[in-house]
């Protein structure tokens, strides 16, 4: 029951993602609206024309919300993974020979560079991402 649970959730995540690329690509022009043309009433052009002057005209892209906020993010967890090495070199050295503080060392080190590992290509396959759905408009 625990496993077709998480396999729901699972799908439902990846699902709502997808559905959002799918509706963008159908009509990209509008997906992407960043200047208000009088007379248009549609969503699109409503966010436009209310959007305050002086700031971002898109939500991914260079200078974008989503963008800022993902990139912040990534940020902090590559700094917090780069603590946990030093934290872990740390405890490796000052171990003084004791098999269980070794061990633990260790893993603290294996799990920081995994996390360094996985914030680098977080960073390269999103900004990938945004600067393809950028140039699809």
């Amino acid at each position: 029951m625990k496993v077709k649970s998480i396999k729901i959730m699972a799908t439902v995540a990846l699902a709502v993602p997808v559905f959002a690329v799918i509706i963008g690509l159908f009509n990209p022009l509008q997906a992407f609206a960043t200047t208000c043309v009088p007379g248009v009433y549609t969503i699109f052009n409503g966010a436009a024309c209310a959007q305050p002057a002086g700031t971002s005209g898109t939500l991914f892209g260079e200078g974008g919300a989503f963008t800022s906020i993902v990139n912040t993010a990534l940020f902090i967890i590559g700094a917090v993974a780069v603590l946990m090495l030093i934290y872990g070199g740390i405890r490796y050295t000052i171990s003084g020979g004791d098999e269980k503080a070794i061990t633990s060392a260790k893993n603290t080190i294996l799990y920081a560079i995994v996390g360094i590992i996985i914030s680098v290509l977080a960073y390269a396959i999103i900004n990938f991402v945004l600067t393809s759905l950028m140039s699809v408009g």
